[in-house]
């Protein structure tokens, strides 16, 4: 993903203006551009239709290995922005990076801009409109599309802590959804589980394959069969 050279310097001007007093119009302002600046997806992501075929077509088939040795706390305990991952080292918390890249009509702090006020969601996985506010209780969540557990099995057992926590804060895996479906979810694969929302199918694919081939993850052939499926549903 190379170095983002700008982005401790964007760094430096929220934790300035951010959350302190005095930080100055200014200096907002400065932090706000740099942190419109910084990408929430990676160039190409999700792929489209084709090139998600075709990288499906390039992924390992295995069985997945080591599920009894996973655990939440080896992707690290909490959302860390300090990764390499695209998102990564903006200033910002991932889930505020989340909330900012998939709400719309969407509120920005006037101290802070890194933080989301409110704005509404149009949930991919169900169609439900959901509104957010920042001090009442959301209904929104932020799934990982290729869950923790399941790239733990697909090969994440083996890469060093430091990956494993990029991969849980890479936005490229990451999408705001609807809670209750997040939760229903859990850590099942795309053989096991797919979005309510069949209009959905063709893109929840595209991601997932993005994802398996960004990390290099392998799929077991059930799971492999139902993305080929998914995929067919794409114009």
């Amino acid at each position: 993903m190379g170095p983002r050279a700008w982005l401790p310097a964007a760094a430096a001007v929220l934790l300035l203006s951010g959350c302190h007093q005095g930080g100055g119009a200014s200096a907002r302002a400065s932090a706000a551009r740099f942190v419109a600046q910084a990408p929430l997806s990676s160039p190409g992501f999700p792929p489209d239709a084709a090139t998600a075929k075709e990288r499906l077509a390039g992924l390992t088939v295995a069985w997945g290995k080591n599920w009894e040795t996973y655990k939440r706390e080896n992707f690290g305990r909490y959302w860390s922005d300090d990764t390499d991952a695209d998102g990564g080292r903006n200033g910002c918390d991932t889930r505020d990076d989340v909330l900012r890249r998939d709400l719309s009509e969407l509120r920005e702090g006037d101290r802070n801009p890194c933080v989301v006020v409110s704005g509404v969601l149009h949930d991919p996985y169900t169609g439900k409109t959901l509104p957010y506010s920042y001090r009442k209780a959301s209904q929104i969540e932020t799934d990982h599309v290729v869950a923790l557990g399941a790239a733990w099995r697909g090969g994440a057992y083996a890469w060093t802590p430091q990956r494993r926590l990029a991969y849980a804060n890479d936005l490229d895996v990451l999408l705001a959804v609807d809670k209750q479906t997040n939760q229903d979810k859990g850590s099942r694969t795309a053989d096991k589980w797919r979005p309510p929302r069949a209009a959905y199918h063709c893109e929840y694919a595209r991601r997932y394959v993005g994802i398996k081939a960004k990390y290099a993850l392998s799929v077991t052939p059930p799971e492999k069969t139902a993305l080929t499926d998914m995929l067919a549903t794409c114009p």
